[in-house]
């Protein structure tokens, strides 16, 4: 489809670079959900492994 418009092209290449930095931030930001460790494990050492 190269007949298309340049600027269409433009627009989808930053909606895309914006939605994979928006997604990038999300995850550094947010804790994923604390499944794979045991209820014994402290808290102390979660903290220190995330260090937010």
């Amino acid at each position: 489809m190269p007949q298309m418009a340049p600027l269409l092209w433009l627009y989808l290449f930053f909606f895309f670079l914006t939605s994979l930095i928006l997604v990038l931030i999300l995850n550094f930001f947010i804790k994923p959900f604390e499944t794979i460790t045991p209820p014994t494990h402290s808290v102390s050492a979660t903290q220190k492994l995330w260090k937010l």
